[in-house]
């Protein structure tokens, strides 16, 4: 190992390198000594960062004719490959620890790498797929420096795809400055989450946006298996990839904005107008409007239908049919007549 201490690398770099030497494979002595046509490529935890460009992050096996087992770096920048000495530990197909003659060497490994506090947060968004989020957090006051100075102590940020925040823009330009301000540090936790972190630590968390106000601008993380969602009181917003993964900073992108209900509660909507007494109507014999007719009365609503619950708060709930909030005040008409939607869920309407 002296050849790396020696070349004083910051402790991102050593650590990219260091995951150049963690292969996603199991290969114990045997499985070296046994490989198809003598060669093999294997991907390191390096490649799975994402860091690593093209396919710098694999490592060649090579097993030669007189046994020797060799490693080297796909891009190893001319340095001879590194020899298998023996193996250390092996739980079959679980993990094995082998010894080698000498680190594995990578100029894409190697090179400088950034602490995640030096990371222009916004420019990596913009380069990602979140452009038009990136935009707000710049053009509005106090925006992105509360992001960068939070950063160094720890923080998770989710940044809407251009997709999802387009169709937004209309509602934010139409919000003051202290709102839009608020909308931006909603989309931040204070607290450095990777997504294993996330998918275990489940529960109502605070965001930037509850530092310095009143309001709780709160939202809740919860996780189905693999997939984690962001949920406030407005709408539901799922973590679609990873931007950046190093604490004490991750960036995250999502598929929907994230509404805090502080500001965009829905509309409570009208309750609905009691449901007419049944009625009879008359309908046509046929579509050439024959002059016999049959009546028959509409059946009163059905015992036990289910009506809204007054425990429940419409400003918590986002109507499926409506974005307005409008659930409750629609009304139908059928055969002539307006039927509240309670008893016309109920109705049963027969034409001859």
């Amino acid at each position: 190992m002296g050849s790396i201490l020696s070349k004083h690398l910051s402790l991102y770099t050593l650590r990219n390198l260091l995951s150049l030497h963690v292969l996603v494979d199991y290969f114990g002595a045997k499985q070296l000594h046994q490989l198809t046509r003598g060669t093999t490529l294997s991907s390191t935890l390096f490649q799975a960062t994402g860091t690593a460009p093209g396919t710098t992050g694999f490592v060649n096996i090579t097993l030669h004719r007189a046994g020797r087992v060799f490693f080297s770096a796909t891009d190893s920048g001319g340095n001879p490959p590194v020899s298998f000495v023996k193996s250390l530990k092996e739980i079959p197909y679980v993990i094995s620890v082998i010894q080698i003659s000498s680190p594995l060497s990578s100029p894409e490994a190697e090179a400088p790498t950034p602490a995640p506090t030096d990371v222009n947060i916004t420019a990596l968004m913009a380069k990602k797929g979140c452009k038009t989020f990136a935009d707000l957090l710049d053009s509005t006051a106090d925006a992105a420096s509360a992001f960068a100075s939070n950063a160094g102590s720890g923080l998770s940020a989710f940044c809407p795809v251009d997709q999802a925040i387009d169709p937004f823009l209309p509602s934010f330009k139409n919000l003051t400055a202290g709102e839009k301000l608020s909308v931006l540090l909603y989309h931040a936790i204070p607290v450095y989450y990777s997504i294993q972190m996330l998918k275990s630590n489940n529960g109502i968390m605070n965001t930037l946006a509850t530092e310095g106000t009143k309001k709780n601008y709160n939202l809740t993380v919860q996780n189905d298996g693999e997939v984690v969602t962001l949920k406030t009181k407005v709408d539901t917003a799922k973590i679609t990839g990873t931007l950046i993964d190093e604490d004490p900073l991750a960036v995250y992108t999502i598929d929907v904005v994230l509404k805090p209900r502080e500001l965009f509660k829905l509309v409570e909507a009208p309750a609905p107008a009691p449901a007419p007494a049944p009625t009879t109507d008359v309908a046509a014999d046929s579509p050439k409007g024959a002059k016999k007719k049959h009546k028959h009365a509409l059946p009163p609503p059905t015992a036990g239908e289910p009506a809204e619950s007054p425990d429940e708060d419409p400003a918590d709930e986002k109507d499926d049919d409506d974005e307005n909030g409008a659930v409750g005040g629609r009304v139908v008409v059928v055969a002539g007549k307006w039927i509240g939607a309670a008893a016309a869920a109920a109705a049963l309407l027969l034409v001859y």
